[in-house]
C-alpha cells in the first residue's frame, strides 16, 4: 500500500520535468502547495493555463506575444532596417532592459548543437533568411550566446547570408565592467583586444 497519495507522486514528477527542479525542490513545492491557501493554488493553476491558452509565437520574429504581429514587429517607430538575432525570448527581454536597441528581433528557438541533435532546421534559420530577402534588411546583429553552440550558430547563419547585401554583425565580447585584467582567462582577453574600439 502506497503511503504517499497518487496526486502528490503525480505533481512531484510534473515538477521534476521542468529545467533546473530536481526530486527534492519538486517535493518542496509539492508540499508548500498542499499548505498554502486554496486561492494561492486556483490561481497558481489558472496562471499556467492562461499561459499555454493566450500566449503564441509572433509569425514574423517567433517571440512569445499575445498577439500577433507581436508589439515590437508592428511598432513602426523601431528600425525596421535591422534585425538582432537572439537564441531565445529570454535575450529579448535582457536586450530590451538595456533601452539602447530600437530596432527589430529574430528570436532562433535554440542553437546548433549536434550533441543535442539540434541542427539548422530545427531552429528557425530558414525564415531569418526569408526576412532578410523580403524586408528592407540592411544589418543582420548576431547576439547568439558566447559558448560553442552560439558561436557555431552565428558561423553558420554568416556563411548562409554571405550572398545576400545585409550588413552582418557580432555583439562585441570582452571585459566586463568593473573586472579586473588579472583576473580575465585568455580567450576572454583576446576577444576584448579584437573588439577594441575608438576613444
Amino acid at each position: 500500500m502506497a503511503v504517499t497519495p497518487e496526486a502528490v507522486i503525480r505533481l512531484v514528477d510534473e515538477f521534476s520535468r521542468l529545467p533546473g527542479i530536481g526530486p527534492k525542490t519538486a517535493s518542496r513545492l509539492t508540499f508548500y502547495l498542499l499548505r498554502a491557501p486554496i486561492e494561492q493554488v486556483k490561481s497558481l493553476g489558472e496562471a499556467i493555463v492562461q499561459l499555454r491558452d493566450q500566449i503564441t509565437f509572433c509569425s514574423r520574429c517567433f517571440n512569445i506575444t499575445e498577439s500577433d504581429p507581436c508589439p515590437v514587429c508592428s511598432d513602426e517607430q523601431r528600425d525596421q532596417h535591422t534585425i538582432c538575432v537572439v537564441e531565445e525570448p529570454l535575450d529579448v527581454l535582457a536586450i530590451e532592459r538595456t533601452g539602447g536597441y530600437r530596432g527589430l528581433y529574430h528570436i532562433l528557438h535554440g542553437a546548433i548543437s549536434p550533441v543535442e541533435g539540434i541542427g539548422p532546421e530545427n531552429l528557425r534559420i530558414h525564415e531569418l533568411i526569408g526576412r532578410v530577402r523580403t524586408e528592407p534588411i540592411q544589418e543582420v546583429i548576431l547576439a547568439t550566446n558566447t559558448g560553442l553552440e552560439g558561436q557555431a550558430t552565428a558561423m553558420y547563419i554568416q556563411r548562409q547570408l554571405l550572398s545576400l547585401s545585409v550588413r552582418i554583425t557580432r555583439l562585441a565580447q570582452g571585459l566586463p565592467v568593473g573586472g579586473d585584467l588579472e583576473y580575465a582567462d585568455a580567450t576572454t582577453l583576446s576577444q576584448a583586444l579584437e573588439g577594441r574600439r575608438e576613444m
